[in-house]
C-alpha cells in the first residue's frame, strides 16, 4: 500500500510538534511564580537618572535584589514626558522580567498628548503604588532672593513674565503643577521643559532657571543641603521629614494640592501568578524598615495600594488630571 506525500508530511509535522512539546512546556514553567525570578529583572524608568522616579526606583531595586538574590536592573529610557519609556515597556515580553516604574505623569499624558501608542490603563497590569510625595515649590535663592512664600508671590505679581520655571518635560506633573499654580495665584511664569527632573534640577541648582514645582522626593536632598530653597509644599498637611516647611493651605492657597506618586506595572499578559508574586515581594520591601526610613527621609508616605485597587486609583487620576489639563489649556501634539 502506497503512502501519499501529504500524509508523510503530516506525520513528520506531528512528530516535530511532539518533539518540541517538552521544551515549550519547560519554557512556560520558567515564568511560573514558584521559579520567579530565575534571572535578572529589568525595571524600565522612563526618565533620566537623578529625577524623582529614579530616586525611588533605585532603593526599591536594591531592596528587591537583596531579598530575592537576583539582580534588579534600572534601565533609564527618558523622553517625551516619560511616554517613550512607557511605550517601550508596554511592548516588552510579558514574562515578569521587565517591569515599568511609572508616575503621576502617566495619568496626565492621555490628556496632553494627542496620540500615544500605549494605554496606561489597558496595556499594563497594575502591581502597586510605590510612594506618594507632595509637590514642593523650590527656587534658586540667588536668582530669586525672597525671604518666604509671601514675598515670592508679591515678586511674581509685580513682574509678570520675568521669571521662569523648569519641569521634567511637557505634560509632566511638574508642568501641570506650574500651570495650576499660575491659574490659582493669577501670576505668569514662563515654562521651560527638560528631559526629566534630574537635568531640570541641575540647571536650577546652577542658576540657569529660577524655580521648579518639583516632587519632594527628588528635591529633598538638595533642600537639606541648601542648594535650593523650598517655600511650600502643595498639600494641606506638612510632609514627613520636613516639619518646618509650610503647606500651600497654610499660606492661603488651600486648593493647590499636587502629589507626585510612583507605581509599578507589568506588561499586559504577564501571568497572574507571577504578578501576585511580584506584588507580595513589593509589599514586603515597602514595609521593611530599610525603605520606610528612606521614604520618610524624602517626605514620602508608604502607600498600601496594590493590584485592582492601584488600577482604580490610576483611572481616577487620569480623570482628575484631564480636568486640570482642560482648565489650563495645556495640549501637545
Amino acid at each position: 500500500m502506497r503512502t501519499s506525500y501529504p500524509a508523510v508530511r503530516r506525520s513528520l509535522l506531528l512528530a516535530t510538534l511532539l518533539t518540541l512539546a517538552p521544551p515549550l512546556a519547560l519554557a512556560q514553567a520558567s515564568t511560573s511564580a514558584s521559579q520567579w525570578p530565575s534571572k535578572p529583572v529589568t525595571i524600565v524608568v522612563p526618565f533620566p537618572a537623578g529625577g524623582g522616579t529614579d530616586a525611588f526606583a533605585r532603593p526599591l531595586a536594591a531592596a528587591l535584589t537583596k531579598n530575592l538574590g537576583r539582580q534588579f536592573i534600572i534601565d533609564n529610557k527618558g523622553g517625551a514626558g516619560g511616554t517613550v519609556g512607557a511605550s517601550l515597556a508596554a511592548r516588552a515580553a510579558p514574562d515578569g522580567y521587565t517591569l515599568f516604574m511609572g508616575a503621576v505623569h502617566h495619568a496626565i499624558a492621555p490628556s496632553v498628548y494627542a496620540k500615544l501608542d500605549y494605554n496606561i490603563e489597558t496595556d499594563f497590569v497594575p502591581i502597586g503604588l510605590v510612594s506618594s510625595v507632595p509637590q514642593v515649590i523650590v527656587i534658586n535663592a540667588q536668582r530669586m532672593p525672597v525671604a518666604d512664600f509671601k514675598a515670592f508671590l508679591a515678586e511674581l505679581r509685580k513682574n509678570p513674565g520675568k521669571y521662569n520655571y523648569a519641569s521634567a518635560g511637557n505634560g509632566t506633573s511638574h508642568h501641570l503643577a506650574g500651570e495650576l499654580f499660575k491659574l490659582q495665584s493669577q501670576t505668569f511664569i514662563t515654562h521651560i521643559p527638560y528631559r526629566g527632573a534630574g537635568p531640570a534640577l541641575q540647571d536650577l541648582i546652577a542658576g540657569q532657571v529660577d524655580m521648579m514645582f518639583d516632587g519632594l522626593g527628588s528635591s529633598a536632598s538638595h533642600i537639606k543641603a541648601g542648594r535650593v530653597k523650598a517655600l511650600a509644599v502643595a498639600s494641606n498637611q506638612r510632609a514627613p521629614g520636613f516639619p518646618d516647611l509650610p503647606t500651600a493651605a497654610e499660606l492661603g492657597m488651600p486648593s493647590y494640592q499636587v502629589a507626585t506618586w510612583y507605581g509599578l506595572w507589568a506588561p499586559k499578559g504577564t501571568p497572574k501568578d507571577v504578578v501576585e508574586r511580584i506584588q507580595a515581594e513589593l509589599r514586603k520591601v515597602l514595609n521593611s524598615e530599610e525603605l520606610v526610613v528612606v521614604w520618610r527621609g524624602v517626605g514620602s508616605i508608604t502607600p498600601d495600594t496594590y493590584g485592582d485597587a492601584f488600577g482604580r486609583f490610576v483611572s481616577a487620576e487620569v480623570k482628575r488630571w484631564a480636568e486640570v489639563v482642560k482648565a489650563s489649556g495645556a495640549k501637545l501634539e
